[in-house]
């Protein structure tokens, strides 16, 4: 049975509710362009958290100029994955973990769905409660009260929930309009970045960045690791959900143009920029909050359109972070209309931002490592999903949203044996190499985490090897009769 409803749909110029839920898009409502999706991925990584990013390579002990080098293969490298990824869009017209059911079968996809969906909803919590942090700094600084949440639960409640209203608003109408808004307002909150990013740049030490001495090549490997799996690695499997609408005649080239570019170039701009202030000054990769710690460097005239600019980033990431939870919650199975989906990913996100501004104490962090954790999974999934797209060619429409076992896709018992068993595999093998948890207290220090891969953070490399490796030799992609 389809799950959401198909009586109209927005497309990707449109500009009212897309009522489509996980359907395949057919393929005379396909008019997309590879323009469209450069502009998403801009807004969706224009978000201020690549300045910790960066602040956080220069800590490791790299120099400004190697933070870049990582931030280039890191950030590029990683998105050009997810545009290729998008080629299964194009081609299926249905959502990534969608068509994923082609590959682990009915029930076999249920595994890295719901990965997928903890994943997203865990970054979205992130994302609403930094954004809160802001326009709540932004409202003390108007009032001149204190910037403490604890000492404001009724403001902090309304700023989280102005941030999950603007969300809703977007992801819940839908392709069309998403697209659309994330065009505009990059321009308008790129605009702030790039006001704010120059006044931080006058304030750059330039003289310890001078002087400070290179890392080994190790540890510049590990930081390109680092910036893979928590940029491009975690946004993959979405990157269907966007290309879907995308003209059946755009180039594949182009996909992968499009995202690597698009998310690419503001990225190794923001981390670049964090690697430049974190040079002169350290402690601002040790910030627990860094928003705040980045708008105590700057005067009030400069800290209210950093406040803004702050907000506005993460708003944009948050919308196609949202859009994609909902699809992700109906391939669950979850039987609602694509927007009432979308309501009920926010409201969890809406619990988890008051939980964290209002009640824990020193859980952030933790709980950043939670999800962080989650992209060895997502990795092997990417692994086994690039070698069956390599192969596949077509996607059964009917047979995408038919999860009875008489569907094409239900395999054996609702599991491609294959596949579900290279993805597994691979998750255990990437935990072998893996340190799970904040770096100063681990909960699970993997037995060849102390191997030269464990190490430099490639635990999700050598997972990805062993998904992709594993299901080419177990004879994967075969199309069932």
């Amino acid at each position: 049975m389809a799950t959401g409803t198909t009586d109209t749909d927005a497309g990707p110029a449109g500009g009212t509710l897309e009522t489509r839920g996980i359907e395949p898009v057919p393929l005379a409502e396909r008019h997309g362009r590879p323009g469209e999706l450069f502009w998403v991925w801009f807004a969706a990584n224009i978000s201020i958290l690549g300045l910790p990013l960066g602040a956080t390579l220069v800590a490791s002990g790299l120099t400004v100029w190697q933070a870049v080098i990582a931030a280039v293969l890191g950030a590029v490298g990683s998105f050009a994955i997810v545009g290729a990824i998008s080629i299964a869009g194009r081609r299926g017209g249905a959502p990534g973990l969608t068509l994923s059911r082609a590959v682990f079968g009915a029930r076999g996809n249920i595994g890295p769905t719901l990965v997928s969906l903890i994943s997203r909803l865990g970054w979205e919590t992130v994302n609403t409660t930094t954004a809160a942090f802001a326009l709540l700094s932004l409202v003390t600084i108007v009032t001149g009260t204190s910037p403490a949440a604890k000492d404001h639960p009724v403001i902090t409640i309304a700023c989280i929930a102005v941030f999950v209203l603007c969300t809703v608003l977007v992801a819940g109408l839908g392709h069309g309009f998403l697209v659309a808004v994330q065009r505009w307002a990059t321009w308008v909150f790129g605009a702030l970045n790039i006001l704010v990013g120059g006044f931080l740049v006058a304030t750059v030490n330039w003289t310890a960045v001078a002087s400070a001495t290179p890392a080994p090549i190790g540890a510049v490997v590990a930081a390109v690791g680092l910036i893979a799996a928590g940029t491009g690695i975690g946004w993959a499997n979405a990157s269907a959900d966007m290309s879907r609408y995308q003209a059946p005649s755009v180039r594949a080239g182009s996909l992968v143009l499009s995202a690597a570019a698009g998310a690419g170039i503001p990225l190794v701009l923001l981390i670049s920029l964090g690697s430049l202030l974190a040079a002169g000054d350290p402690a601002l990769a040790e910030a627990g909050d860094p928003v705040a710690a980045i708008r105590d460097m700057l005067p009030v005239w400069m800290a209210i359109p950093y406040l803004v600019a702050a907000f506005g980033g993460l708003l944009l990431s948050n919308h196609l972070s949202v859009y994609s939870a909902g699809l992700t919650t109906l391939t669950l199975g979850v039987k609602l209309p694509r927007v009432y989906a979308v309501v009920l990913d926010v409201l969890v996100t809406f619990v988890g931002a008051i939980y964290f501004m209002l009640v824990a104490d020193g859980f952030y962090t933790p709980f950043i490592a939670f999800i962080s954790a989650l992209a060895i999974p997502i990795t092997a999934w990417v692994g086994v999903f690039v070698v069956d797209m390599l192969r596949r060619r077509y996607y059964d429409p009917d047979a995408l949203i038919d999860t009875s076992p008489t569907g094409r896709y239900w395999y054996r018992g609702g599991i491609e044996p294959r596949a579900t068993t290279a993805w597994a595999v691979a998750i255990v093998a990437g935990y072998l190499f893996a340190t799970v948890g904040p770096a100063s207290t681990p909960w699970f220090t993997g037995p060849l985490a102390g191997t030269w891969f464990g190490e430099n953070g490639l635990a999700w490399v050598i997972t990805f090897v062993v998904a992709a490796g594993g299901y080419a030799l177990l004879g994967g992609a075969r199309e069932p009769r």
